[in-house]
């Protein structure tokens, strides 16, 4: 069985569900009742952002795929600079497939980190698979690689680390903050 190091070598592009991932899951409705879905508010953490940033710097391409659509997604996808955002997609696995066949990608090249069962078509196809803590067993279960934080709390980040590390960047990653 390959290992989790040598399935993230060749990862080339990382795509992160949001709402459980990038959030810890929970929604914010306003109270009133013509206020429109893309005005959910939704709390993102730092350290996820950095991590995504790092990736984009070492040359690995970002994506978000997600079911729902937020203008709070837009917003702090714009901020980071992510290139590849995808709300309102509940066909995961058709925007997946554009996608990878888009930038010339392999599925092998791919990393994704869902946590819920709308996930599992791409989750079941990438080369790394990855979850969050507190994803039911199930889904955990489907992947090959489990965070050690919840979604929302720093999951996405700890991913990003451990592929910069699989990759021998991690090193030069670190030495432009120690400089």
């Amino acid at each position: 069985m390959q290992s989790l190091i040598e399935r993230a070598r060749p990862v080339r592009l990382v795509i992160f569900d949001v709402d459980g991932v990038l959030t810890d899951g929970r929604l914010s409705y306003s109270s009133h009742p013509d206020a429109p879905e893309k005005e959910q508010s939704k709390v993102f953490h730092v350290r996820d952002g950095l991590g995504l940033k790092l990736l984009m710097q070492a040359g690995v391409e970002i994506g978000i795929i997600t079911a729902r659509s937020s203008l709070a997604v837009a917003r702090r996808m714009a901020d980071l600079g992510v290139p590849h955002v995808h709300q309102g997609q509940h066909d995961k696995l058709a925007t997946y497939q554009n996608l990878i066949e888009r930038l010339g990608l392999s599925h092998e090249q791919v990393a994704y980190m869902g946590d819920d069962i709308i996930d599992l078509p791409v989750l079941r196809r990438v080369g790394f698979a990855a979850t969050v803590a507190d994803a039911t067993a199930f889904m955990q279960s489907q992947c090959h690689w489990v965070s050690q934080q919840r979604g929302g709390q720093g999951a996405a980040r700890e991913l990003c680390e451990f592929i910069l590390n699989a990759q021998g960047r991690w090193d030069e990653t670190l030495a432009y903050y120690l400089r």
